[in-house]
């Protein structure tokens, strides 16, 4: 927050009008990677003042990228809490952000987000449908293009964990087994927390199909869940 407030007191000195901007962009940023420990800390009035404010200062800044950064926290805070519903109109308002005409891996983010939504509200239909556009999407994304270091966590494996999440919830808990396993094959080793995540996602898996004594070996480490995993990783640092 210090980083944003030093940001908001530059563009008051700003020469240009795109130089404001740009600034209001950089606070809009730091806010919302505030907003996102604040999420992660379960201090969810925090991040919903702080999620407030950085989607106040990304439109002051034009920043459509910063948008849909703001609404991807806004749809998990909301899972947090419970309320689905606005999960789903979060994940919504994400895919109408100008950058998902434009790049489609933001567009396949949106969509896996609006479909985690939808499973939790029991629509089964709109969450097979909106993980089927976040694959289309993120088929047709560049690998190599430019991008904000906030989002490198999400690609095949992410949507591949996301997967799983979605189709455990809509009662497909064989289906969301197999999505776990691919995504642990395929989240790069230095992702920890992720992969620790996912290893306790496929043991849920595991347990909502009776299978008692994997779920338990899988969720303690004594089984290895994927190819050339270990499932033992600790949560040592964020997604």
């Amino acid at each position: 927050m210090a980083g944003a407030a030093e940001a908001l007191e530059l563009q008051k000195r700003a020469a240009s009008q795109r130089i404001r901007q740009r600034l209001f962009s950089v606070a809009a940023n730091y806010t919302a990677s505030a907003a996102w420990s604040a999420v992660d800390a379960r201090q969810s009035d925090r991040a919903q003042a702080h999620l407030n404010r950085a989607l106040y200062l990304a439109g002051m800044g034009k920043d459509p990228v910063a948008e849909l950064r703001v609404w991807n926290s806004h749809a998990m805070l909301a899972s947090q809490r419970g309320d689905f519903s606005q999960a789903v109109d979060a994940g919504q308002a994400a895919q109408a952000t100008a950058v998902t005409r434009r790049d489609p891996l933001f567009a396949s983010l949106a969509h896996a987000r609006t479909a985690i939504g939808h499973s939790s509200v029991g629509d089964r239909r709109g969450a097979l449908r909106s993980l089927g556009y976040a694959e289309e999407a993120l088929a047709n994304a560049s690998t190599d293009e430019p991008r904000p270091s906030w989002v490198a966590f999400y690609g095949p494996a992410e949507l591949m964990a996301i997967t799983s999440i979605v189709r455990d919830g809509i009662g497909d808990a064989a289906g969301a087994e197999a999505a776990s396993h691919r995504a642990l094959a395929a989240i790069p080793q230095r992702f920890r927390r992720n992969r620790a995540l996912t290893t306790l996602q496929l043991a849920l898996t595991q347990l909502h199909q009776r299978d008692e004594e994997q779920a338990c070996a899988t969720s303690s480490g004594r089984s290895s869940p994927g190819s050339s995993t270990t499932g033992a990783d600790t949560p040592s640092s964020p997604a």
